[in-house]
């Protein structure tokens, strides 16, 4: 029988997925040499031929991804033995690290935490703000068990890696200057917008989901200002600047309270000086979605982490 040592895999699986053996080394905190050692130890423990020259890089072999799709059944089983021995703890004590993105945390994280807290007080939750795309990094590395992101900038749910769980639908606004001509317009649509000045990131998942959103509705944005961060772009807005979307789990999660004086046309609440729309004629949506290592979302914990993060995603306000 071959030998497959599951060190030797794991770096591997790494090379497959960095595809450099200097990537791969920095990742796993090893030597290029060393790395290169490891996988010629485990080619000839196999009896194939991994990697084979590909310029000046090298490349997987067919007998590589073939090993590969096997290592990774394994160690998915490997995470479900770890959550059958934390099974014995009946998911009423342990750590759970959960990475989740700026407005998923009060919005969505916060109060999973605080039922959990009544529920499970031996439960420990721990948070790690992270960008959607960064957290799967860090779900992947195994810094953090839990990973909350958007569907948009996330592993395809073929990858083998990760188990992924729908949490909602996130609509999302359009925040106009309170005096602006369409602010009481009814059915607003985002089409009515495609001439205005737009607010949002110069880059990162905002600024592909505004112009995604705005691509569909069949005009590019003019990006007039830049700003990822909320109370920037409200304060843009409120200057009459230029109009914004904004996520529905942002309002909810106390970034948009707003002031005095607020105009709040359409049913939804705004801040001094900007009017918050519900585009009821094609209300765009970003769909946020938690991830876990493969097998491990059966440890109880996570699992009912999980489920205290649904909770909160219901009681997320309807959809107008």
């Amino acid at each position: 029988m071959a030998d497959w040592d599951l060190k030797k895999l794991r770096i591997l699986r790494t090379l497959h997925e960095l595809g450099t053996v200097t990537a791969t080394a920095e990742a796993l905190h090893m030597t290029p040499s060393a790395v290169s050692q490891q996988l010629t130890g485990l080619a000839r423990a196999l009896g194939v031929t991994l990697l084979e020259a590909h310029g000046r890089r090298v490349r997987l072999t067919d007998a590589a991804e073939l090993v590969l799709r096997h290592a990774e059944a394994v160690f998915a089983q490997l995470e479900r033995a770890d959550a059958e021995l934390l099974g014995y703890l009946r998911g009423e004590a342990g750590q759970v690290r959960v990475g989740a993105f700026s407005t998923a945390i009060p919005a969505l994280v916060v109060p999973a935490v605080q039922e959990l807290r009544r529920t499970r007080p031996g439960l420990s939750v721990v948070v790690r703000e992270a960008e959607a795309e960064a957290a799967y990094e860090l779900l992947a590395e195994g810094s953090v068990d839990l990973a909350l992101s958007l569907a948009a900038h996330a592993p395809t749910p073929r990858d083998p890696k990760f188990s992924r769980v729908a949490l909602l639908a996130d609509p999302l606004d359009v925040a106009l200057p309170a005096g602006h001509r369409l602010a009481a317009e009814p059915g607003l649509r985002l089409a009515d917008l495609a001439d205005e000045p737009w607010i949002f990131g110069s880059s990162g998942p905002w600024s592909q989901i505004t112009t995604a959103a705005c691509e569909s509705a069949g005009f590019v944005p003019e990006q007039a200002h830049a700003a990822a961060d909320w109370s920037a772009i409200w304060a843009m807005v409120a200057a009459g600047m230029g109009v914004a979307l904004v996520p529905r789990m942002a309002m909810a999660g106390g970034i948009g309270a707003f002031g005095r004086g607020g105009a709040a046309p359409a049913g939804r609440g705004g801040r001094e000086g900007v009017a918050l729309r519900v585009l009821s004629g094609d209300q765009p949506r970003r769909h946020v979605i938690a991830a876990a290592r493969r097998g491990s979302e059966e440890a109880p914990g996570l699992a009912r982490v999980l489920a205290a993060l649904r909770k909160a995603a219901a009681a997320q306000p309807p959809e107008e």
